[in-house]
């Protein structure tokens, strides 16, 4: 159970989808069955995922699936995304389709495109457009049509979208089971000094700023995650690699890639939109400048994918030129790292 200082914390990005106050007489009963008893269309797993993740807060404080409620109990259900986000209102957002047959189509999602809406953005996202673009998409576990997998607002690159409910299933379970390909490539603060590795660690939401994720030694908080990566170019205070995804969870990258020390250039939410590596000259600050101006978000992007079709069974593999931002902000680099001494003691 969190204590109050953390229910603040989190209540500032959670919305109220249901609240009860547990009746006087109520005998003691765990907060699954109780919810299941007065939820429509609840299963007692989502709800255990629910209280699993954080959002089921009796008295303002999140409990367990095992807490017993008892009387005069105010139980809240508290999801990320308002009680309308689900009400999708067609866009008309150009896409961009590398691929697509009956069965599923690939988009190159642009920087700064949200995939589903949440908070703070419930128009402009790429829901939006595919319900323009595609009639009868279906349903993912969430509610969100079309989706197997997402990647955040300002990632670039490949997404698989399922056009029949039968390619949903397929697509889902080929990434549940780690056999779908997602290689993504990325700039990092930093010189990687091995020239491969694996990173593994549980991820969970960090325990001040729930906007991020952190990685935690204890196996019983969040969810196993495993990133491959291999470099790929150096350029002294920074380094190009190629992620290779084992698992796919929320900002996993990431979140990897600041846990061992190599947060993504320019990304704002782990620290990496400040000077992390280099010298103290003003010439060095101008550059550094140049670069997020020329790229300005984490220099991440989904490069490759690979999955089995759902229908033809023939395994399909789909590859993206880096956007021109990135390829922009690399080339600075290059550049500089060719002029200028970038040796880094680590």
């Amino acid at each position: 159970m969190n204590n109050n200082s953390d229910t603040i914390d989190l209540e500032d990005e959670l919305f109220e989808h249901f609240r009860f106050e547990v009746p006087k007489g109520q005998t003691s009963l765990r907060i699954d069955k109780y919810l299941m008893s007065l939820i429509q269309n609840a299963t007692r797993n989502k709800i255990q995922i629910a209280a699993t993740d954080g959002n089921i807060f009796v008295n303002d404080a999140t409990v367990k699936s095992n807490y017993k409620v008892k009387a005069h109990d105010v139980v809240r259900v508290m999801l990320s995304h308002p009680p309308y986000e689900n009400h999708i209102i067609p866009e008309n957002i150009p896409l961009d389709i590398v691929y697509e047959d009956d069965t599923l189509l690939l988009i190159n999602k642009l920087p700064g495109m949200v995939v589903h809406p949440g908070h703070g953005n419930y128009t402009g996202t790429l829901v939006h457009a595919l319900a323009y673009h595609f009639d009868n998409l279906p349903m993912n576990s969430s509610e969100r049509p079309g989706l197997v997998h997402r990647i955040d607002k300002d990632t670039s690159g490949l997404l698989v979208i399922a056009k029949t409910e039968a390619a949903m299933t397929h697509l889902a379970k080929q990434f549940e089971a780690k056999t779908s390909e997602r290689e993504y490539v990325a700039l990092v603060w930093g010189n990687v000094v091995e020239e491969k590795g694996t990173i593994e660690g549980n991820l969970a939401r960090h325990l001040k700023d729930r906007m991020q994720m952190a990685v935690f030694a204890d196996p019983e908080i969040g969810k196993p995650a495993v990133t491959h990566y291999k470099v790929l170019e150096r350029f002294g205070y920074v380094t190009l690699i190629s992620c290779q995804l084992e698992t796919g969870r929320t900002h996993q990258i990431r979140a990897h890639l600041k846990h061992i020390g190599h947060p993504l250039f320019n990304d704002e939410r782990y620290g990496g939109h400040l000077i992390l590596k280099g010298t103290t000259f003003t010439k060095y600050k101008q550059f550094i400048d140049n670069c997020f101006k020329a790229l300005p978000r984490q220099a991440l992007h989904a490069k490759t994918l690979g999955f089995v079709h759902p229908t033809t069974g023939e395994m399909l593999r789909f590859d993206t030129e880096l956007p021109q931002d990135l390829q922009d902000c690399i080339e600075k680099w290059r550049g500089y790292s060719k002029s200028h001494s970038t040796e880094e003691e680590e």
